[in-house]
């Protein structure tokens, strides 16, 4: 057997289980993907995938930032009573911006 070497990564444990489920669909550990991203690393002279900033614009940016304050609790998410009022909303509000 080949010697080896250990490497140890600190991540958080939702992304390691989803990794491995993600992985373990195309019949490979997590180990071997690793492998995987070094051996093409090398191979490459550098990362295997292009690194950028996302770039959204003002509206995405602003939902996102909304977002994020619903899920920290800062912001109260809206709620309808019907898919009917959601409509109903939905319509005034694009009513309001052909004027």
């Amino acid at each position: 057997m080949a010697k080896t070497a250990n490497i140890n990564v600190r991540i958080d444990p939702e992304t390691k289980l989803s990794a491995e489920k993600l992985f373990s669909s195309f019949g490979i550990t997590l180990t071997d993907a690793i492998n995987i991203f070094l051996r093409k690393s090398i191979m490459e002279g550098g990362l295997p995938f292009e690194m950028k900033q996302p770039r959204y614009n003002a509206e995405t940016e602003a939902a996102m930032l909304e977002a994020r304050a619903i899920m920290g609790g800062q912001v109260q998410a809206k709620s309808y009573s019907s898919a009917q009022a959601l409509f109903e909303e939905l319509d005034a509000e694009m009513d309001g911006e052909q004027c």
